[in-house]
């Protein structure tokens, strides 16, 4: 966590409730990572709170500097100008200290490869075509020159933890090296634990067409639904439900672990459960687990912070289910996708091997 840092995501502001709900959900999931000691959110016209009210209710619990992101897309008169005049900022000022709080005014969105992604999934959804998958789901799907990088990556990756693959299966092998691939990052081939168990339970669940629950949205998206779809299973997120909103309002808690309990009530039993985000819903499954709620096939659990993160990945790998999870404070969206994905190609090799 940044230390004593407070995060306001700045929309500009509507009279229709779809602006604030969209930038709520954001500062949720910002609020979830634990990366700033609080996010709030603030709007320039119409909604509340405003921008000097943001800023005044995150002062008043102490925090001494305050990052402020407009969530716009490109730069312009209201980046540049309008903004900048609320917060009082004078001209190309970056940063100003006012009463004892440093404010900190970033860039807004622009031209970045991840809103790129994003605009694919919506055009591959309005075709009505399966969603668009940021993470090559399967070597067998990359074009031939991503293929070859693909490849050509191994060749480096391999040597680097050669040590540390001697004596493990080669099924655990294949998926810590996508991991690494995943990250460039060797040292997650030591942060990866694999439970004895826990490749077979996932290949034995996907062929059998389990349900697959994600904690976010990133995590679903990340997984090509139509190659889980051909073994009769399907992917599942709440985070979105209505109950979940209704749920984390009422309760005062996330929408993490209000999903988490629609899923436990959707039924998670011979389930694979993927939680590549939030620590709440990895602690809100192993309670459901220890009470008897749930039995899932495999759980893959590898968020990532300084809150709770390593503790409830712990708490999952002392659960009678097997699990993959990432050891620390390490881990990520992308890695529990490219777990399962790994896990994805070992269940179509079984497959064809058998069909064969």
């Amino acid at each position: 966590m940044e230390d004593n840092v407070g995060l306001v995501i700045i929309g500009h502001g509507s009279k229709l409730p779809h602006n604030r709900e969209n930038l709520e959900k954001l500062a949720d999931i910002l609020r979830q990572r634990s990366q700033f000691k609080t996010v709030e959110i603030a709007f320039m016209v119409r909604n509340t709170p405003t921008i000097p009210e943001a800023i005044e209710v995150i002062a008043k619990r102490g925090v001494k500097k305050i990052v402020l992101v407009p969530a716009f897309l490109a730069a312009g008169v209201h980046t540049t100008q309008e903004i900048p005049e609320l917060i009082g900022m004078k001209d190309k000022e970056l940063q100003l200290t006012a009463k004892g709080v440093q404010l900190i005014y970033g860039e807004p969105l622009g031209s970045d490869e991840r809103i790129a992604d994003i605009i694919a999934e919506k055009a591959f959804k309005a075709m009505g075509k399966d969603v668009y998958a940021p993470v090559w789901s399967t070597t067998s799907e990359i074009p031939v020159a991503a293929n070859e990088i693909y490849k050509k990556s191994l060749q480096l990756i391999r040597p680097a933890i050669k040590e540390t693959l001697e004596g493990m299966p080669e099924s655990h092998i294949s998926i810590i090296e996508r991991v690494v691939h995943t990250t460039a990052d060797p040292e997650f081939a030591k942060l990866l634990f694999i439970s004895p168990t826990a490749v077979e339970a996932g290949v034995n669940a996907i062929k059998a067409g389990a349900k697959v629950f994600t904690d976010v949205k990133m995590v679903k998206a990340g997984i090509n639904e139509a190659r889980v779809k051909k073994f009769g299973g399907e992917i599942i997120n709440y985070v979105d439900d209505k109950r979940a909103f209704k749920f984390a309002h009422d309760k005062s808690t996330t929408r993490s672990i209000a999903a988490m309990r629609l899923a436990v009530e959707a039924g998670l039993d011979g389930s694979i459960v993927l939680i590549g985000n939030a620590p709440t819903a990895a602690f809100e499954l192993v309670n459901a687990v220890k009470q008897g709620l749930a039995k899932p096939a495999l759980i893959i659990a590898t968020p990532v912070g300084y809150v709770g993160a390593s503790e409830s990945k712990q708490a999952i790998s002392e659960l009678p289910i097997p699990f993959i999870i990432v050891k620390g404070r390490k881990g990520g969206s992308t890695i529990a996708v490219a777990i399962f994905n790994a896990l994805l190609n070992l269940a179509e090799e079984s497959f064809q091997t058998k069909g064969d």
